[in-house]
């Protein structure tokens, strides 16, 4: 893993561990509540891709957007949703970030950027394309992410979306979050060119691909990416390669796709304890220092539950609001 050096000051290299391990105890919390029956519908955990969502909306500003997945809880922490918001979300409360009206895989805050998460497979390039487009016809300084997994790489989305970001040099950063399976299917079995990252050069825009398992090396490709789609010289296409430890969504079989070596081998490769190695060779962070901040995400993410299943259940009355009619 990469060193921090002095490139970022000791409170910025906190700031990211604080954020990777909010997502972790977090997405923790809803495995516990899916088991007990308390969340309704599909429940797609972001356990082991922590250091990718928080590289990357680190660089954003609350006015940059972010267009997300089934898989998009770490977007949306990352990118300003509470805890609170967020649980009661999924525990169907008209607390959450959605009314209790989108569960997991429709999280919705525009106040804070992010412009909604969905199961809809490479529908988050598009909509972020869009979303530059419109940036730049109206010289918005307003940057746009894409975050999508490997599966929505073979999807038609991603040619019309990276090609138009291209020919326009539109202010969008895509990110493909490799964690090598779509669903149960193994990219490299659904891919001659297993490499995401390279086809950007048959659209013209630079494609790096990052171990997304270290939080600096996708902070440091994200900033130059983020830095070039604001100075109007166009997209990135970031690829990093990382793992979900977890089923595909929970409830789901973990067996028979992969094995449990493969399995235990990436969670040794897990961002947040990677990271904290560092963090204590480098002297930016005592364990005391670490094990406070886990103790306050603890604490934090407790009192979001509490929060979510004290609120109301939406008021059935409401049932036909925002919704278009003819």
């Amino acid at each position: 893993m990469t060193t921090p050096g002095r490139a970022l000051g000791n409170d910025q290299l906190l700031a990211l561990y604080r954020q990777m391990v909010q997502i972790r105890r977090c997405e923790e919390q809803l495995v516990k509540l899916y088991g007990a029956g308390r969340i309704w519908g599909a429940c797609h955990t972001y356990i082991g891709e922590e250091a990718v969502a928080t590289g990357v909306c680190a660089h954003l500003r609350p006015t940059d957007v972010v267009f997300s997945t089934h898989r998009g809880h770490g977007h949306a922490l990352a990118k300003g949703v509470t805890p609170r918001e967020l649980i009661a979300e999924l525990m169907g409360k008209a607390t959450g970030c959605s009314g209790g009206r989108g569960g997991s895989m429709h999280l919705f805050k525009p106040e804070v950027g992010l412009m909604g998460t969905s199961g809809i497979v490479g529908s988050s390039i598009t909509l972020a394309a869009g979303s530059a487009y419109a940036a730049k016809l109206l010289k918005q300084d307003r940057v746009s992410v894409a975050f999508f997994g490997d599966g929505a790489a073979n999807n038609g989305a991603f040619h019309e979306g990276l090609n138009m970001a291209a020919i326009w040099d539109l202010p969008v950063l895509f990110v493909c979050e490799n964690n090598m399976y779509a669903t149960e299917v193994p990219f490299a079995q659904v891919a001659k060119n297993p490499s995401v990252a390279a086809r950007a050069g048959a659209y013209g825009l630079p494609g790096v691909a990052v171990d997304g398992n270290d939080v600096l090396a996708v902070h440091r490709a994200a900033d130059e990416a983020v830095r070039r789609a604001r100075a109007g010289t166009g997209p990135t296409l970031l690829e990093c390669k990382t793992y979900r430890t977890r089923p595909h969504s929970e409830g789901m079989r973990d067996a028979g796709y992969r094995t449990a070596e493969e399995v235990t081998a990436w969670k040794a490769r897990c961002p947040i304890q990677r990271f904290e190695a560092v963090l204590l060779a480098d002297g930016a962070a005592t364990a005391e220092d670490l094990a406070r901040i886990g103790a306050e995400l603890q604490a934090e993410i407790e009192d979001a539950v509490r929060y979510a299943q004290s609120g109301p259940e939406p008021d059935p009355a409401t049932v036909a609001e925002h919704l278009y009619s003819a």
